[in-house]
């Protein structure tokens, strides 16, 4: 990863299930994102070990997440474990790597690669990898959303809260991703009158975390609305200008958002 401060230390591949067709009729499996660990001198500047899990843009809309999430090779004797299973083996290994320092998950994606991060993130907080150094303190687990669906609905959406999972949804009025599934039935229609609950409102749909809104949009390119590039250009756009002397200053860590950044946009090539 250059010189961002984070070395890979896995590639995640899933296999989307074979009983859900899909546009090359294929059900090989394929990258989908990878693992990495800051570096010794990213530890100094981040006074922590960080613990990195980042989810491509998964674009064929007929493979529904927790398909790709659950999904393995097990009929082939040289086929892949599920994405769940190489995540959490890779995450518990890292953690027993650095026990005894201190540590943080990151995980991070687009679109639907967001509902993946969000799913692995439960996962870990629900299965208590993230109490293994100290079961009376959790490594803390936050998720970075871009132009992501909901996943859950309202009991999803407390036990994550309750399991102290942090989500930042950062979203673009504009994208209708954002607004699926649960364009009607979501955590904005479950109530009447600030009181009584709907007889359908434990089935509704409900967005986990705080919500970072963005807006843009460009005529002569609509799909735009949800294009990674876009949402991180418009991000960076509302970030404080710094003076020459912070510039300098924070030129380290300036290079390494820059780098962040890079990587980024790299997901919207595949």
């Amino acid at each position: 990863m250059g010189d961002s401060g984070y070395q890979v230390t896995k590639y995640i591949y899933a296999t989307p299930d074979v009983n859900i067709p899909i546009q090359n009729g294929s059900a090989c499996g394929r990258w989908i994102g990878y693992v990495a660990v800051s570096s010794d001198d990213a530890v100094k500047r981040l006074g922590r070990r960080d613990i990195v899990i980042t989810f491509a843009e998964q674009c064929e809309g007929r493979i529904w997440f927790l398909s790709l999430y659950t999904s393995d090779e097990s009929d082939n004797k040289f086929g892949l474990e599920s994405c769940r299973e190489q995540l959490l083996s890779e995450v518990s290994r890292l953690l027993n790597k650095y026990k005894g320092e201190e540590i943080s998950i990151s995980l991070a994606g687009h679109s639907m690669g967001s509902s993946l991060a969000l799913l692995l993130a439960y996962d870990i907080s629900e299965l208590g990898l993230n109490k293994l150094n100290n079961p009376s303190t959790n490594i803390p687990v936050t998720v970075f959303s871009f132009g992501g669906p909901r996943v859950g609905n309202a009991g999803f959406k407390e036990r994550c809260e309750e399991l102290g999972v942090k989500v930042l949804r950062i979203v673009n009025v504009n994208d209708p991703i954002t607004k699926l599934p649960g364009i009607f039935l979501n955590e904005n229609f479950r109530v009447l009158g600030g009181r009584y609950q709907f007889p359908w409102s434990c089935s509704c749909y409900a967005h986990v975390g705080v919500e970072l809104v963005l807006d843009f949009f460009n005529m002569q390119n609509p799909s735009c609305v949800h294009d990674l590039e876009a949402y991180i250009s418009s991000l960076l756009s509302k970030c404080p200008k710094r003076s020459s002397s912070e510039e300098e200053h924070h030129h380290d860590h300036v290079r390494f958002s820059e780098q962040s950044e890079r990587v980024a946009i790299e997901w919207t090539k595949f």
